[in-house]
C-alpha cells in the first residue's frame, strides 16, 4: 500500500530538530513509505537539497512547509497549517510565501500580526492541511471553544477552498479524532494521516532538548535518565502506521497520504544563470553599447594616438566571441558596478584572476592589465570552445563593500537582487561547547574540553579528535555524563547553528529571487536568499562576488594621505622599473606588502634579486604549494648557477621570461598553441583537464597533441617529450593573469612605502593590531619618520600624518574609552593645562586610570612637559576638580593644589611609560637605536640570515620558554623581535646554562646566531643562540 510521511521537520528549522535532510529521505524509505515531505518552521532551505537527494534515492519528494502565522480566530497567537506544492508553479508560490513571512516579519523577529488573509495571493497551487498537534489552532479551539471549530474551518474555506484535516491515531486523541470527524462530514472535508515527525528515532528526543536548550540559552537537568526518556515524535514504520490507524478507523486518513502525494508534482528545476538585461536607453541593444563603451574606453587608453592595429583586432574578436555566447548584458553590469567605484572614488585594483586576460575588461576599466602587453590571453578567461559564464570577481576595499552591494540593490531593485544565505554550524569545538553549557558545566570545564580537541589545519570532527587526542578520551571516559555529554556533541555534529550572511556574493535577476530561492530579511535592509551559494548558481541566478580587500583599504588610505599632502598620484601611473621599489623587493623589506610579507617569500626575493617586474610576477606565482619546487632552479637559472633550458627550441619564446620552467597555465596554452597547433580554445581544455585531473580527456588530448605536434613539422618524440613535459607541471601552473594584477598592488604599495614612508607607515598603523603598531613604529623610525606622542590638542582617533611626521591617534593608548577619546578629539578649544583639560571633560571621565596613560603617552607634553610630576600630582588635581567642578570662581577662591615638584623624566623613562600604555615608544625606539648602533658589527636583521649562515644580530627577548632534556637539562626556546620580524631562537643546554642568568623578558641583546635547515621542512629554517651580550640602552 501506498504510503507518505507528510510532516517532518529537518535540522533547517533552526536549533528545534537533529534530522539531516539525508537521514530523512534514508529512514522513510527504510521504513517503507513511498513519498516523503519535507515541512520546516517559514523557510525553504532544505528544499533543493531534500529535493534532490530524493530523487537519487528513488523516494518522491514533496515539497512542502509549515507556515506559523496569527490565528484565523485568535489572531493573538500563533500556529501552524502544512502547506505542500503541487506543482512547479505551486513550490514557486510556496517561496514567495516563505519569502513574505520572513520578510514581513524579519525573520520572525517583530511582533507584527500577520494571519493567512494577508497571504492569499501566494497560495495557488498549494495544498494545505490543518496540523494534528499543539501548534494547530483548530486543536486550540478543540480544547478551549469546540463551536468556533466551525467558524474556523468557514474562515479557512474562504481563502483555501481546497484544504485537508489532519489527524493522529493515538487512544488519548480519541475525543479529537470524534470532533474532527464531525467536522469533516459536516465540511465535507477530507481527514489525513500527520505524524508530526521531528526526530527519526524515539531516544533522538533528548538530542532535540538539547537543542532546543541552546537555544533558549537554559540548563537541562538530570541528563543522564533523560537520555534514556523516549519520545514520541519520531518516524514510525509504515505497516505499524498502517495498523493503528486502522485501530481507529482511519483507514481513509492513511489513503489520503498517498492521493497527497499523488497530488504533489512539483519539480526543483536547475538550470546554468539567466543574465539580468542591463537596463538602458542610449542605444537600441546592449551588444551595440557594451561596442561603444569598450571602443571608446580602448581609446582612452590611447589618448590622441591611434589604436595599434593589433589592439583593434583583439577588441572586435573578443567583442564578437562575448555576443556569440550571450555576455554583453553581463559585461555591462560588470562595468556598471566598477564605474560606480571609480565615480564616487572607491579604490580599485588592478582587476583579479582569469579576467585580466580580457582586453574589454581593460577597455571598460574592469581591470587596470593590458592584457596584450603582458601576454594574457582571452581564451583563459572566456573559451568560446566551452559555453560557460565567465567569472569576474570583484576587488572591493573591505570597509566599502557594503556600499557597493547597497548601490547594485538600489539599481536592480527589491526581489531582484539579494545577498546570499550561509550557515554557521556546530563544528566540533563548537558542539562540545554548546553541548557542554547546556550540561551545567562551568566556563572553566568547557574551555578543558575545547583545548581537548588537537589542533588541525583541516577540518577536525569529533571522531578524530577521539582518536588523536589521549587528553579527550580521558576526559570522555572518566564519567558517565560525560560519556553523554560527548555522544550527544558528536550526534549534533554538524548541523547548522544559525544563519549569516555570505560576505561577498550578491545574487541578481530580471525574474522574481523570491520564486526561485526564497528570500528572507537581511541586516542591511538588503533580502537574502534561503538557499547557499551552493545552488543559488544552479537554479538560475547570476552570482557576483565583491571581495572585501583590505590592502586595497590601505592602498587607498596612503594615496588619500599622499594627496592630502598637495601630491598628485595615480597607481596605474607608477613607473613598473622604479630602481627603488626593485631595490625593496631585492633586499627582501616586503614586509607589509601585498602577497609578499611572509619570511619564506621575502628569503627568496633575497636570493633572486629580482631586476624587473616579471620577475616578481613569477615569485608570486611560484611561491606556493606545488610549484614551490621549482623555485630554487628557478633562483639558479636567473643568477647564471644553472643553464637555461627548453623542452623544445620552439618554446624558447614562451619559456624564456620564466627561464625554461612552465610557471603559468597560459604557457600551457601557448605550447600547445605553437607546437601543436591548437586553437587557444582547444588548449583550454587541455589545461582544464590537466588541472582538474581528468584521465580520460588527458589520454584523449595526447593523441591529439602529438598529431598536432607531427604536422607542424616536428617529430613524434618532440610531442611525447612536451605533452610528459607539460603534464607534469601543467597541475602547478598558476594563473599568470592573476599572478599580474596582484603583483601590480604589491609594486604599487612598495613603491609609496619607499617614496612615501610616512603615509604608508600612517596607513599601515591605522589597520593594523596593537601587537603589529610596534613593528611599524619601529620601521618608521628607521626610515627615518619622527614619530609624535599623542598630543591632547591635536591628536585624532587614528594615526595622523602631520608635516610628514606620524603623530598617534588616541585609540593607540590602552585603556582609553572610546567616547573618551572621541570627546578629546571633537575638543576645537586649545587645552592650556592638565586642570584645564580635567576641567572642561565630561565628570565620567574623571578616572585617575586613563588620566595617567595620557600622561604616560606624552599627550600633555607639549602644554606641560613635566610627565612624572603630573603623575605625581595628577590624583589630587582630580579631586580638586572633583570639589570644586565647573565653577570657575570657586576653583579661583579655593586655587588649584599646589603641585609636588618631580624630576623630568629621561628619555629613557619616557620610551618605557610609553611602551606601558601605547606598546612601542615615539622616542627613538630602544631597539631601533641598538640596531643602528650594531650595524658596526655588521649586524643583520633577523630576517634576512640565510640558511647555514652564521652571524650577530639585535633582539628583544619577547617570551621564554624552558624544557627539560631527556638527559634532564635545561634548555628553552626563546622568541626575539626586532624591527623586521620575530623569531623563536633555540638556546641549547650548552649555551642555556652560559647565558641563562642574563636573560630577561623585555631586554634587548646582541645575538650570535647560526641557522640550518628545519629537519622536517627544509623550506623553514632553525635560529641557534651561540653567543649573547645584553645591551644597556641610555638616553
Amino acid at each position: 500500500m501506498q504510503i507518505a510521511a507528510l510532516q517532518n521537520l529537518s535540522s533547517f528549522t533552526l536549533l528545534d530538530s537533529p534530522t539531516k535532510v539525508a537521514d530523512l529521505i534514508k529512514t522513510a524509505k527504510e521504513k517503507g513509505y513511498n513519498a516523503v515531505g519535507l515541512a520546516d518552521i517559514n523557510v525553504t532551505y532544505g528544499l533543493v537539497n531534500f529535493y534532490e537527494i530524493a530523487k537519487k534515492e528513488g523516494i518522491k519528494p514533496l515539497l512542502g512547509m509549515q507556515i506559523r502565522l496569527n490565528g484565523l480566530i485568535d489572531s493573538t497567537q500563533k500556529y501552524n497549517l502544512l502547506v505542500f506544492a503541487k506543482t512547479n508553479e505551486g513550490y514557486h508560490n510556496l517561496l514567495r510565501l516563505s519569502s513574505a513571512i520572513n520578510l514581513l516579519t524579519e525573520n520572525g523577529q517583530n511582533d507584527k500580526i500577520l494571519t493567512l488573509k494577508e497571504l492569499t495571493k501566494y497560495l495557488n497551487d498549494l495544498l494545505v492541511i490543518i496540523p494534528a498537534n499543539t501548534r494547530s489552532e483548530l486543536v486550540y479551539l478543540f480544547e478551549t471553544n469546540q463551536q468556533l471549530g466551525s467558524d474556523y474551518l468557514r474562515d479557512l474555506k474562504k481563502i483555501v477552498p481546497d484544504f485537508y484535516i489532519g489527524v493522529y491515531a493515538a487512544q488519548n486523541a480519541q475525543d479529537y479524532i470524534d470532533y474532527v470527524r464531525s467536522l469533516s462530514k459536516q465540511f465535507s472535508l477530507p481527514l489525513v494521516a500527520i505524524e508530526d515527525c521531528e526526530y527519526l528515532k524515539p531516544r533522538d528526543q533528548f538530542l532535540q532538548k538539547t537543542l532546543r536548550a541552546i537555544r533558549s540559552g537554559q540548563k537541562m537537568q538530570d541528563t543522564v535518565p533523560l537520555a534514556k526518556q523516549d519520545g514520541s515524535h519520531y518516524m514510525v514504520d509504515a505497516e505499524q502506521m498502517l495498523e493503528r490507524y486502522h485501530r481507529f478507523d482511519l483507514d481513509d486518513a492513511v489513503n489520503n497520504t498517498a492521493e497527497i502525494a499523488q497530488k504533489c508534482n512539483a519539480e526543483v528545476i536547475f538550470q546554468k544563470p539567466v543574465l539580468p538585461k542591463y537596463h538602458q536607453d542610449k542605444f537600441p541593444t546592449s551588444e551595440e553599447y557594451l561596442h561603444y563603451l569598450a571602443q571608446t574606453g580602448l581609446q582612452v587608453r590611447f589618448g590622441q594616438a591611434k589604436i595599434p592595429a593589433e589592439y583593434q583586432k583583439q577588441l572586435n574578436y573578443e567583442l564578437r566571441v562575448i555576443n556569440q555566447m550571450g555576455f554583453d548584458d553581463y559585461f555591462l553590469i560588470v562595468w556598471d558596478v566598477i564605474n560606480y567605484c571609480h565615480r564616487v572614488k572607491i579604490t580599485t585594483g588592478p582587476g583579479r584572476g582569469s579576467a585580466c586576460g580580457s582586453l574589454v575588461s581593460y577597455s571598460l576599466r574592469i581591470t587596470e592589465v593590458d592584457p596584450l602587453k603582458y601576454h594574457l590571453l582571452f581564451e583563459r578567461f572566456l573559451n568560446p570552445a566551452r559555453h560557460e559564464m565567465p567569472d569576474i570577481d570583484l576587488d572591493i576595499p573591505d570597509i566599502h563593500r557594503d556600499a557597493v552591494i547597497k548601490y547594485m540593490y538600489q539599481k536592480y531593485g527589491m526581489d531582484h537582487a539579494a545577498q546570499i544565505l550561509t550557515f554557521g554550524t556546530l563544528a566540533a569545538k563548537q558542539a562540545l561547547r554548546d553541548v557542554g553549557r547546556v550540561f551545567g558545566l562551568t566556563m572553566v570545564e568547557v574551555n578543558k574540553w575545547a583545548r581537548a580537541i588537537p589542533y588541525s589545519k583541516g577540518k577536525m570532527t569529533l571522531k578524530q579528535a577521539y582518536e588523536e587526542s589521549r587528553e579527550l578520551r580521558l576526559l570522555v571516559d572518566a564519567t558517565s555524563e560525560n560519556k553523554l555529554l560527548f555522544r550527544t556533541a558528536m550526534a549534533l555534529e554538524g548541523l547548522p547553528r544559525h544563519y549569516s550572511i555570505h560576505a561577498a556574493g550578491l545574487v541578481i535577476s530580471d525574474d522574481s529571487i523570491a520564486g526561485i530561492s526564497g528570500l528572507q530579511a537581511g541586516p542591511l535592509g538588503i533580502p537574502v536568499t534561503q538557499q547557499t551559494k551552493r545552488y543559488v548558481e544552479s537554479l538560475g541566478l547570476l552570482k557576483i562576488d565583491f571581495l572585501g580587500l583590505r590592502n586595497l583599504t590601505v592602498l587607498g588610505n596612503i594615496l588619500d594621505l599622499v594627496r592630502s599632502q598637495g601630491v598628485k598620484i595615480d597607481p596605474n601611473k607608477i613607473p613598473l622599473n622604479d630602481a627603488k621599489t626593485l631595490e625593496l623587493f631585492q633586499k627582501g623589506k616586503t614586509d607589509a606588502i601585498f602577497q609578499f610579507e611572509s619570511e619564506g617569500i621575502r628569503r627568496v626575493l633575497r636570493q633572486l634579486h629580482p631586476d624587473n617586474f616579471e620577475d616578481l610576477v613569477a615569485v608570486n606565482a611560484l611561491y606556493r604549494p606545488g610549484p614551490m619546487q621549482n623555485i630554487d632552479t628557478f633562483v639558479a637559472r636567473k643568477n647564471g648557477k644553472e643553464p637555461v633550458r627548453y623542452p623544445d627550441p620552439s618554446l624558447k619564446q614562451i619559456l624564456q621570461p620564466t627561464y625554461g620552467i612552465l610557471v603559468y597555465q597560459e604557457q600551457v596554452m601557448q605550447t600547445a598553441q605553437i607546437l601543436a597547433g591548437f586553437s587557444l580554445g582547444e588548449a583550454d581544455i587541455l589545461r582544464r583537464a590537466m588541472s582538474k585531473k581528468k584521465q580520460d580527456v588527458i589520454e584523449q588530448e595526447k593523441s591529439k597533441f602529438i598529431t598536432g605536434v607531427v604536422k607542424t613539422g616536428h617529430a613524434k618524440e618532440v610531442g611525447e617529450r612536451v605533452y610528459h613535459y607539460i603534464e607534469q607541471f601543467a597541475n602547478y601552473g598558476f594563473n599568470r593573469s592573476h599572478a599580474v594584477a596582484y603583483t601590480k598592488i604589491a609594486f604599487w604599495l612598495a613603491y609609496l612605502k619607499v617614496h612615501y614612508p610616512a603615509a604608508f607607515y600612517t596607513a599601515m598603523l591605522n589597520s593594523s593590531t596593537s601587537a603589529k603598531a610596534q613593528q611599524y613604529v619601529m620601521q618608521a623610525q628607521e626610515a627615518n619618520i619622527r614619530v609624535l606622542t599623542p598630543d591632547i590638542n591635536h591628536s585624532q582617533l587614528e594615526y595622523t600624518l602631520q608635516n610628514n611626521n606620524i603623530l598617534v591617534g588616541l585609540k593607540a593608548i590602552k585603556g582609553l574609552r572610546v567616547d573618551f577619546a572621541k570627546e578629546i578629539a571633537a575638543n576645537t578649544k586649545p587645552y592650556k593645562s592638565l586642570s584645564d583639560f580635567l576641567r572642561r571633560i565630561d565628570a565620567k571621565f574623571l578616572q585617575i586610570d586613563a588620566i595617567e596613560a595620557l600622561i604616560m603617552a606624552g599627550a600633555f607634553d607639549q602644554v606641560e612637559d613635566n610627565r612624572k610630576e603630573l603623575l605625581a600630582n595628577c590624583k589630587d588635581i582630580i579631586a580638586n576638580v572633583q570639589l570644586t567642578g565647573q565653577n570657575i570662581s570657586l576653583s579661583e577662591i579655593l586655587g588649584d593644589a599646589p603641585l609636588k615638584p618631580a624630576e623630568k623624566p629621561t628619555n629613557a623613562e619616557k620610551a618605557e611609560m610609553e611602551e606601558k600604555v601605547l606598546g612601542f615608544a615615539t622616542t627613538t625606539t630602544p631597539l631601533v637605536a641598538v640596531q643602528k648602533y650594531a650595524q658596526k658589527f655588521n649586524a643583520l636583521p633577523l630576517n634576512q640570515f640565510q640558511i647555514n649562515e652564521s652571524g650577530i644580530g639585535v633582539g628583544k627577548l619577547m617570551s621564554l620558554k624552558r624544557i627539560r632534556t631527556k638527559n634532564d637539562k635545561t634548555m628553552a626556546f626563546a622568541s626575539f623581535a626586532d624591527s623586521s620580524s620575530q623569531q623563536e631562537v633555540i638556546i641549547f643546554p650548552n649555551a642555556y646554562e652560559k647565558f641563562n642568568d642574563v636573560l630577561k623578558i623585555g631586554d634587548i641583546y646582541l645575538l650570535g646566531l647560526r641557522t640550518q635547515g628545519d629537519r622536517y621542512d627544509q623550506n623553514k629554517m632553525q635560529y641557534l643562540l651561540t653567543n649573547l651580550r645584553k645591551v644597556n640602552f641610555k638616553d
